[in-house]
């Protein structure tokens, strides 16, 4: 299975697509990632989709002799994805996974990430999207799984989901939006010739000391070179 450029890292390593709870503050709308509750996939997704569609009014008066489009809505994002599961042993979990073993036990543990109810919310988890250079918040619309290998006892060896993930924006991260420039909104910036990571942080946040964070969040290793062309993500700030 070819890797695409985006699940690698500056020094080349592959990066596994990671799906991360997230918390959204009622009062502020601050989007909180809980790393402590965090699937990553151990086969990457040969492609993914990203749909944006916007809302308009077409409906039309009695006596109405044209059809004026009118702009109603910017729709939310959505991811869909196919995830395969293997518990034949044939992939290799990555040095230092803690993947289980079994198809079920995997879907279990993605489940619980995406699925499951969340009894203090009163409803299913906010989640991230992290994978090279895609970040994308959102919730799980629908998942479809196929079973297609199997033990004598019937257990599944292999399965392939159909995931679909709608987008999640808060009412703070809307407001926002009119400003782009915004150190609290989430930034994808394209390394040019002369670029360093602390002036990078010093332009979009007003700080240089962020640096480090920065390459922590995008996986990178060595960050006192960047290769021009390399895109970084910049993450809200707090």
């Amino acid at each position: 299975m070819s890797v695409p450029s985006s699940a690698l890292s500056l020094s080349g390593t592959k990066q596994a697509l990671s799906i991360t709870r997230c918390e959204i503050d009622d009062k502020t709308g601050i989007v909180t990632v809980d790393s402590g509750s965090q699937y990553k996939l151990v086969i990457n997704p040969s492609e993914f989709s990203h749909e944006r569609t916007i809302c308009y009014n077409t409906k039309r008066s009695l006596g109405q002799s044209s059809n004026p489009v009118k702009f109603s809505a910017i729709n939310p994002d959505k991811i869909s994805f196919s995830v395969v599961f293997d518990g034949t042993g044939v992939v290799p979990l990555p040095l230092g996974s803690s993947a289980p073993r079994e198809v079920a036990d995997q879907l279990d543990a993605l489940g619980k990430i995406i699925y499951t109810y969340n009894g203090g919310k009163h409803e299913p988890n906010h989640v991230q999207l992290l994978w090279g250079t895609l970040i994308f918040y959102g919730r799980l619309q629908s998942i479809s799984t196929a079973y297609n290998l199997f033990k004598p006892s019937g257990a599944p060896l292999r399965a392939k989901s159909e995931l679909v993930l709608l987008g999640f924006v808060s009412q703070q991260l809307g407001r926002l939006a009119a400003n782009r420039s915004s150190p609290d909104l989430s930034h994808s910036v394209e390394v040019r010739e002369g670029d360093t990571l602390p002036l990078l942080c010093q332009r979009i946040y007003g700080d240089s000391r962020y640096y480090t964070e920065v390459a922590r969040f995008n996986g990178l290793r060595e960050f006192r070179r960047l290769k021009p062309g390399l895109r970084l993500h910049f993450p809200p700030l707090g």
